[in-house]
């Protein structure tokens, strides 16, 4: 089975939100490459960031993808934002959250990266999983024991992030995932994340009907808890062509389904992490 025959629904918004002077987030959502960037740099400099890495996979737009063309991607990515930073005082950079439809041991797989705070979610028999592991500040507090997760809210510096396209640490970490029918995932920034818990994230994708319904309905989740920033959804429905949902064990359905990507991406720029 290829990655041809996946059905997909997808349904992409972006929004200014309610205090930003302009929109500093870009989208890329066509089939096999969907991605959510929030720039980083002010006026001129952070939309050009987000921009430059949509034209970076724009190439790969309609085409079957690899590991490695992801990996060059980025690479492309990398040398342009890094060249946009170098020609502003406050420099550039621009966080990333993606998936790729890629073939593995002849399945259509999901290949999940991201660089930055910018997340890739997955709901699935009404359990909603981050896929992705942010690059911030307090996420790093919570890995090395010192803070709870459940203090991250109030935590001051958690907009901190570590890591960025364009910047000295620019590493995404990765993850295969196969592609099962009837799951439902979500790309955002972090300004739906900021705002919008993870239970309403999931409740909103769980009632919302087509992925327009549910993109439409985070937006304005995000805006009525204060809507501080950008605010870009990427929702995606896979209709057929995957795994069947029935056989899919949803106990635990992140830790089940994933498989590690160190084989697969060596030589690339995509170096595979255990999920933390």
């Amino acid at each position: 089975m290829t990655t041809s025959a996946v059905v997909l629904n997808v349904a992409a918004l972006t929004d200014i939100g309610l205090t930003r002077a302009m929109n500093e987030d870009s989208v890329l959502a066509a089939s096999p490459v969907f991605l959510v960037a929030d720039g980083m740099g002010g006026h001129d400099a952070g939309d050009k960031a987000s921009a430059a890495v949509v034209a970076a996979f724009a190439p790969l737009v309609g085409t079957e993808v690899t590991t490695a063309e992801i990996g060059a991607a980025l690479a492309r990515a990398n040398e342009t934002v890094e060249a946009i930073a170098s020609q502003h005082s406050r420099g550039a950079g621009s966080t990333l959250a993606a998936v790729a439809l890629v073939e593995h041991d002849g399945m259509p797989h999901w290949l999940v990266f991201n660089v930055g705070d910018s997340r890739v979610y997955r709901l699935f028999a009404n359990e909603l999983d981050q896929l992705t592991v942010d690059h911030s500040l307090g996420q790093e507090l919570v890995d090395a024991g010192e803070m709870r997760p459940e203090d991250l809210a109030g935590f001051a510096q958690r907009n901190v992030i570590t890591r960025a396209i364009g910047a000295s640490d620019n590493i995404a970490d990765s993850w295969l995932v196969p592609v099962i029918d009837g799951e439902r995932l979500l790309l955002c920034s972090d300004g739906l994340s900021g705002e919008v818990g993870d239970e309403s994230i999931r409740a909103t994708l769980t009632m919302a009907g087509r992925p327009e319904t549910a993109a439409a309905a985070l937006v304005r989740r995000a805006k009525q808890s204060g809507g501080r920033d950008n605010i870009t959804v990427i929702v995606i429905d896979v209709v057929s062509g995957g795994l069947r949902g029935g056989s899919v064990d949803s106990t635990d359905s992140r830790r089940s389904m994933s498989i590690h990507t160190e084989t697969m991406l060596e030589g690339t720029t995509v170096p595979a992490r255990g999920r933390r």
